[in-house]
């Protein structure tokens, strides 16, 4: 039997900002947007709904007189990648 993949971060985007934060620490909205190419719309609605797992926090603050979105990994966030790898990697070893 496979193992059920986790809906959240089974959308290639939200994937993408995962790992990014996997990675960094750390990621502001621009540096999501420059690794991922996406539109701002679409970063703001998988920021919201990672946020809304409990994946990730989000820090608003201002920088050089702008708005600035910081983003980071929790540890719930790590562990719900963790098993998607591990979930994923089960797949493959089949």
């Amino acid at each position: 039997m496979f193992a059920d993949l986790d809906p959240i971060l089974h959308s290639q985007l939200r994937l993408a900002i995962v790992s990014l934060l996997v990675s960094e620490e750390k990621a502001d909205f621009a540096r999501i947007k420059e690794i991922t190419k996406a539109t701002s719309g679409n970063i703001s609605v998988q920021i919201q709904k990672l946020e809304t797992a409990g994946y990730i926090t989000v820090k608003k603050s201002f920088k050089d007189n702008y708005p600035n979105t910081e983003v980071q990994l929790t540890k719930e966030g790590l562990l719900a990648f963790e098993r998607y790898v591990e979930a994923l990697k089960s797949y493959i070893s089949r």
